[in-house]
């Protein structure tokens, strides 16, 4: 990166070994992780089934190229950047290496993650993604290596994406718990 002279090796810019595996491992995890968060986590912290601050996309398919512009160019490369690339660099130069330094890392990017989704999604949307935080800054801090995440994350908010457009987020908020 030019203006702070970081190298993008630094930030997690680094070629995975297999594109292909890193796409595939990346879409799995995303989509399972969703319905995990979605089925289990987030019924058992009380989160309601419906996601409000989009149900407004239910079977709106004039917004879908939007959408799935913003999941993965925004979200999926953007926010993976931020937070977990540049943030981690630069709290890395300030805070160290040690466990205890990527640990705090982890929880302070987690928390600076999760506010922005606090003020459109409310404390569900925050709760969830500072879990998401926490397992992708983890995932982050352990590898140094951030095109998994990107692709977990856009697949993550695809398949959000797709609960919300055919309505059956409170099918799969229920499936373990009625």
């Amino acid at each position: 990166m030019s203006l702070s002279q970081t190298p993008w090796r630094a930030i997690g810019y680094v070629r995975p070994r297999s594109w292909t595996r890193t796409l595939i491992i990346g879409i799995i995890f995303g989509v399972a992780f969703k319905f995990l968060m979605k089925a289990v986590v987030m019924p058992l912290l009380g989160a309601p089934p419906v996601n409000q601050a989009y149900h407004w996309v239910a079977g709106n398919t004039a917004v879908l190229p939007y959408m799935v512009y913003l999941m993965i160019v925004v979200a999926g490369f953007g926010e993976e950047t931020l937070y977990r690339g540049w943030m981690f660099e630069r709290l890395g130069k300030l805070f160290g290496t040690s466990v205890w330094a990527k640990s705090s890392i982890v929880v302070l990017t987690s928390v600076v993650f999760a506010a922005p989704h606090y003020l459109d999604q409310g404390r569900a949307g925050a709760e969830q993604a500072l879990i998401t935080g926490l397992v992708f800054g983890t995932i982050f801090a352990r590898t140094g290596r951030i095109f998994l995440l990107m692709v977990a994350h856009a697949a993550f908010d695809l398949a959000a994406l797709v609960m919300i457009y055919f309505d059956c987020e409170p099918a799969v908020a229920h499936f373990f718990f009625k």
